[in-house]
């Protein structure tokens, strides 16, 4: 038997706030968190992208000392909106401890920070800094170090599952989260994904030509999803997790419900690992739309992956115009715009930000779309704040291996 799944909590760490009250504000007013690209000493003067998505405020972490040991950055903010949903959520500590609420949670490749420095010690020409390197040092940079510090701080006995699949990371670990409590495997999951700042994460895309470098001394006016002008992506960090559960579960303990997860689909185009693939993305729109049993005219919003890439945000939309593209168009947004593209982060905080403006009767433009590139031009783009009531949202995510992703979520608030 197949069970309802709803969002009873939420949080997200980004480059425009922390916070709902923060992060609207920042949509609304068209405020960018992309800074200028911090000097790390090492490969900074190689990259030719000098912007980042950057969380440069203070966060009050609070957490106990005997949890920081294996944490690097990374699951420091896993476990801050983490430990957020928790509170947020209200799960008592039985629940907690019971087996029935699992962790769904990745990055894309752990802590870059910590690795980085391990690789330095291994290579370094004193060779008695290697017994420097302890079990705790691959503890903070293993790639599912996100997941396995939530459990151990929060003392969670549920399934783990740590989907590391670069920008499609965040939601996969939401979409087979979904998927375990739709059947019956676990009650509620805690599920998201974060990244951290690392210049190494800009460098690979930076050598691969894909970042943006026309605007390094104007990091405000860059990405451009869908623009004329645009000229790649710029790498950020964050952090954002929700906690899904079970319909009767969640109301007999009388939760508020944020959402509703009605459908997921994730397939892979089974060719090229890099460029993006017109028959792959619509068919995994396609799916979601099924497994939703509901109709491309029952969308009233895509959160587009457009991450600003010369082919990315044509191929999207042309799969946008295949699916969406005989009836009521939905409205498009490139919410990267604001604030770069968190890498496996993305798709959590996506999905968070929809929730908010489904909350709140808006819709925030594609920041810097001063002129649509006339290949994505057949988009119902949302140019300026639209006060408009959304019913269903899909949020969508593609990624570096051929993976594609199509979360379908509904404002299920009540």
């Amino acid at each position: 038997m197949e069970r309802r799944v709803v969002i009873t909590a939420c949080s997200a760490i980004t480059p425009i706030g922390y916070g709902e009250e923060t992060i609207v504000e920042s949509l609304r007013q068209g405020r960018s968190g992309v800074k200028p690209l911090r000097d790390d000493g090492l490969l900074t003067e190689r990259i030719h992208s000098k912007v980042f998505g950057t969380v440069d405020y203070p966060i009050e972490y609070g957490f106990a000392r005997k949890d920081t040991k294996t944490m690097g950055p990374v699951a420091y903010y896993a476990c801050k909106v983490a430990g957020d949903v928790l509170v947020e959520a209200g799960l008592d500590s039985d629940f907690i401890r019971s087996g029935r609420l699992g962790v769904s949670f990745s990055s894309t490749h752990g802590s870059p920070t910590i690795q980085r420095n391990i690789y330095k010690t291994f290579f370094s020409e004193d060779k008695s800094k290697f017994s420097s390197i302890g079990a705790v040092d691959y503890l903070k940079s293993m790639v599912h170090t996100t997941a396995v510090n939530i459990t151990r701080m929060f003392g969670i006995t549920g399934r783990v599952v740590a989907s590391s699949t670069a920008c499609t990371t965040s939601s996969q670990s939401i979409g087979f989260a979904y998927e375990m409590v739709k059947f019956g495997m676990q009650d509620a999951m805690i599920c998201g994904g974060s990244d951290e700042y690392d210049t190494t994460t800009v460098a690979v895309f930076d050598n691969l030509l894909a970042c943006s470098v026309d605007f390094n001394d104007t990091p405000e006016c860059t990405p451009r999803p869908f623009d004329s002008k645009r000229d790649g992506l710029v790498v950020g960090e964050g952090g954002a997790a929700v906690l899904l559960e079970e319909y009767e579960h969640a109301r007999a303990r009388g939760a508020t419900i944020l959402g509703e997860v009605i459908g997921f689909a994730c397939n892979n185009n089974g060719g090229d690992l890099i460029l993006p693939n017109l028959d792959g993305i619509t068919a995994t729109l396609r799916l979601a739309l099924d497994d939703a049993n509901i109709k491309p005219d029952d969308v009233d919003f895509i959160s587009a992956h457009a991450t600003a890439t010369k082919m990315g945000d044509v191929i999207e939309s042309q799969a946008i115009d295949n699916v969406y593209g005989q009836g009521n168009k939905p409205w498009v947004t490139g919410l990267k715009s604001y604030m770069g593209h968190t890498m496996g982060t993305c798709g959590a905080i996506e999905l968070i930000l929809s929730l908010y403006m489904m909350e709140q009767g808006f819709l925030a433009p594609t920041l810097n779309l001063e002129n649509v590139d006339e290949r994505c031009a057949m988009l119902r783009h949302v140019r300026e704040v639209t006060e408009t009531k959304i019913q269903t949202a899909a949020i969508q995510n593609f990624a570096f291996g051929g993976v594609n992703t199509c979360l379908l979520v509904t404002d299920g608030r009540e």
